[in-house]
């Protein structure tokens, strides 16, 4: 019996196809329309390129590593169910509330992107000024928009996984065709404007950057929080979380060197939507960088669907398992859906546009705190199990697993690193800070609400027999 079939509500109606376009579009969303000028004025075009290098490396690691687990343990909730075999309840509740904050950091992020796109494309959009956050004015019709917005996204997952992943089939395809005619472009247009190759900024500027890319990467583990529900063989599962990262990485890569070709750092960082921009410049055609903004808004709803998707699964397993409230355990009787966690992540993110457009940059560093955390947590889980289960099995097992975990575990400390105080790329005080310390205060709370940690014991009765077979 798994945490599935257990409630038997959550069914597996998901195609190998639905649970790959959920992780790449996912992954490829809003984050390289709005901040590919900020990468290149960083660190330049080569800069930025290596930082994309050196973090798709590490989560292509990871993701392997991800796939073994996967493909072992197909079941709602992905990282909780791992870290709870190898790392006990208190482990697993560090790990999965580690990665939820990075997904409500994504769709928080989303909640503004969207007035962003429609502050680029319809004149006169910001209207009706409310305050200002950190010197940036916050307008009514942002904050208007990003509730809709909310509102749209959170009923749609609400009604149902499989009209989720449809929606997200069609939005991947206008992303990935929107990122090819910006290639095309640059390719037969492109002038190559001379930059410093690290835009002067050196290794640091290089790190400024690879601290951004767990935020534009954090997809490809969609696919394990939404495993349950996938009709795709263990084997098939793991594989396909691999390559979602490599197409994620590709993409990435393939839009900053574009964008380089046509236009400064410089030039690029001061438009709202650099990418937009780009696309304006090698065609010279405003009503195509438009088309390329519309493209954006395809970008932000899908990395907001997959996230509120992957956000929920996660709450439910925690709250399944007594570590949450156990009313965020709710499966809707129509729909089939976690309703209560969808309706709480829907929300989550309708508040962050009260925060202004600073809120951009403070999720994605802040967020990407908590998914590397995860990530660190899931490598050691996975080299526990090695050592403990060598015979668990695995149906998508890596190869010399022990050097690919030693590499994951190394990688992943090194991005951990990275954030904390005296780095050069640490996190910003107060805010980016204030909102980890925020969000850590809010899980002891909700822990605390539910009753305090389980015991191990009590833990194993909510995972299957087969999970935790010493």
């Amino acid at each position: 019996m798994s945490l599935i079939t257990m409630t038997g509500e959550l069914s597996r109606v998901l195609s190998k196809r639905d649970v790959f376009v959920l992780a790449l579009g996912a992954m490829i969303g809003w984050g390289w329309i709005v901040q590919t000028g900020y990468f290149i004025d960083q660190s330049g075009v080569t800069g930025a390129i290596s930082a994309f290098v050196l973090g798709g490396f590490m989560v292509t690691v990871v993701s392997l590593i991800y796939g073994e687990l996967a493909s072992a343990m197909p079941f709602v909730g992905g990282e909780h169910v791992y870290s709870m075999r190898a790392l006990g309840p208190a482990g697993s509740f560090a790990c999965t509330w580690a990665i939820i904050f990075g997904y409500i950091s994504v769709v928080a992020f989303e909640a503004v992107a969207l007035p962003s796109a429609l502050a680029y494309i319809v004149p006169g959009f910001n209207v009706f000024e409310l305050w200002t956050v950190a010197g940036q004015p916050v307008y009514g019709t942002w904050v208007a928009t990003g509730v809709i917005g909310s509102v749209v996204i959170t009923y749609l997952n609400y009604r149902g996984v499989r009209p989720a992943a449809q929606f997200q089939a069609i939005l991947a395809l206008v992303i990935t065709l929107s990122g090819l005619t910006l290639l095309l472009g640059a390719l037969f247009n492109g002038t190559s404007p001379s930059s410093p190759p690290l835009a002067g900024a050196g290794i640091g500027g290089v790190f400024t950057i690879a601290i951004m890319t767990p935020f534009m990467f954090v997809g490809f583990d969609v696919i394990p929080q939404a495993a349950g529900e996938a009709d795709v063989s263990p084997k098939l599962l793991g594989g396909l979380i691999g390559l979602s990262v490599a197409c994620a990485a590709a993409f990435y890569i393939a839009v900053i060197w574009a964008a380089g070709q046509v236009a400064t750092g410089t030039t690029l960082v001061e438009s709202s939507l650099p990418a937009a921009t780009a696309m304006e410049i090698a065609f010279d055609s405003v009503t195509i960088g438009r088309i390329m903004a519309l493209a954006g808004l395809a970008g932000i709803l899908t990395s907001w669907n997959g996230f509120v998707l992957g956000a929920s699964r996660a709450i439910y397993a925690m709250a399944d398992s007594h570590m949450l409230p156990e009313k965020l355990a709710t499966i809707h009787d129509d729909h089939d859906t976690p309703s209560t966690a969808i309706v709480l992540v829907g929300g989550l993110a309708a508040l962050a546009p009260l925060f202004g457009e600073q809120m951009l940059v403070w999720v994605v560093n802040a967020g990407g705190l908590g998914m590397v955390t995860a990530w660190l947590l899931v490598v050691v889980s996975f080299l526990v199990l090695r050592y403990r289960d060598p015979d668990f099995d695995r149906p998508f097992k890596l190869p010399a697993g022990y050097a690919v975990g030693a590499l994951g575990l190394l990688l992943t400390v090194f991005f951990v690193g990275l954030y904390l105080p005296g780095s050069p790329s640490a996190l910003a005080w107060p805010y980016e800070w204030a909102m980890v310390g925020g969000w850590c205060l809010l899980g002891v709370v909700l822990l605390a609400v539910a009753g305090g940690l389980p015991t191990r014991t009590e833990a194993k009765a909510h995972l299957s027999a087969q999970q935790l077979e010493d």
